[in-house]
């Protein structure tokens, strides 16, 4: 099967089924094909460059390359864009960020996929949530809403870990989901960072 077995034939089926990204056992069962035909197929195809490895049994077409905020959720999971990329997203943070940000209650993990940088925060379990679907060049994606993104950050800054921005634009937040998000970290300093800049 693997021989039959080619790379339009396997963009064609992926792109109908709506498969951007898939793991080596979900090859296997799209393609119903063993496990060491599907290692082979996989390795020389990301050699040959129809493919991209994005971490250790995750893989992409570069011919059709997902939105990067659907690499970021996927790549290290459980995650939710947030942070400094999403607070860009919604104009209240005005320089743009050149790394995908995003929580994670796993631990605080960084990737490199084709020249794109990924950053994962831990933040507390009971603090997961705040985060929505939204869609990106068709594909759904987990983003923080606006309020969260903005707690997740300050909760980071309150820490120490993350420089305060000055330049942060929020005109447009509902200021008691911003103590709703905040309440939820526990953290006095966190408390006392959101009165004061709001």
């Amino acid at each position: 099967m693997c021989a039959l077995l080619k790379p339009f034939v396997v963009r064609e089926q992926l792109i109908d089924m709506g498969v951007l990204i898939f793991t080596p056992q979900d090859f296997q069962r799209i393609f119903q094909i063993d496990k060491i035909r599907t290692k082979y197929f996989l390795k020389e195809n990301t050699r040959s460059g129809f493919l991209l490895r994005l971490k250790k049994g995750l893989y992409t077409m570069r011919s059709d390359l997902p939105p990067e905020e659907e690499i970021a959720n996927l790549l290290y999971q459980p995650s939710y864009i947030s942070f400094e990329y999403a607070l860009n997203l919604y104009n209240i943070l005005p320089e743009m960020t050149y790394t995908i940000t995003s929580a994670t209650s796993k631990l605080t993990r960084n990737f490199e996929v084709d020249g794109k940088s990924f950053s994962y925060f831990t933040i507390k379990v009971n603090a997961f949530t705040g985060y929505i679907p939204v869609k990106r060049r068709g594909r759904t994606v987990f983003i923080a809403e606006k309020e969260k993104a903005l707690v997740d950050y300050l909760y980071f800054v309150s820490l120490g870990k993350k420089p305060k921005n000055e330049r942060l634009y929020f005109s447009s937040l509902d200021v008691d989901k911003v103590f709703h998000y905040a309440g939820l970290f526990q953290r006095k300093g966190l408390d006392l960072l959101v009165k004061e800049l709001l």
